[in-house]
């Protein structure tokens, strides 16, 4: 595990308020991309900082078997302008830790590895926001590469 910080950003997108209780999440996550595609949030999004897809995990009510907000938008200059309908966010500095889930991501790479993730006791998860990035590597979707930032203490 190689900690490193992650300076302040913000983010403009949507969200839903979820929970992994009964499997809600996965009924509620992928209805909040599907908006994302479907409607063409990141299009709608002003001053990004470059084409990545953010999706965080944020405002947990204690660890991942509890209500979360998921956000899904991008990085930004500012708050300024905030569409109507969107929420904007910002994230102070905080230690993370990296994992990258490989794969496919139309057969659920990324929630394989989150499954390894939550059963990992030795990561001293803060769940403050955890991170998933969807950049460059993730546009070939039978052999994609996502980033997922963990916040550790």
């Amino acid at each position: 595990m190689n900690p490193q910080k992650i300076e302040k950003f913000s983010i403009i997108g949507i969200s839903v308020r979820t929970t992994n209780e009964n499997g809600q999440a996965s009924i509620d996550i992928p209805a909040l991309w599907h908006r994302f595609m479907t409607q063409k949030i990141a299009e709608q999004i002003p001053q990004k900082m470059d084409n990545a897809i953010y999706c965080i995990y944020t405002e947990y009510e204690k660890d991942h078997t509890k209500p979360y907000t998921t956000v899904l938008g991008c990085k930004v200059q500012n708050l300024d302008n905030i569409p109507e309908g969107f929420i904007g966010k910002t994230f102070e500095e905080t230690t993370y830790t990296k994992r990258i889930a490989k794969g496919n991501l139309l057969k659920g790479m990324v929630f394989e590895e989150w499954v390894k993730i939550w059963n990992d006791t030795n990561l001293n998860r803060t769940f403050i926001a955890d991170i998933e990035v969807y950049g460059e590597k993730s546009q070939k979707p039978e052999n994609a590469e996502v980033d997922i930032f963990l916040s550790i203490e």
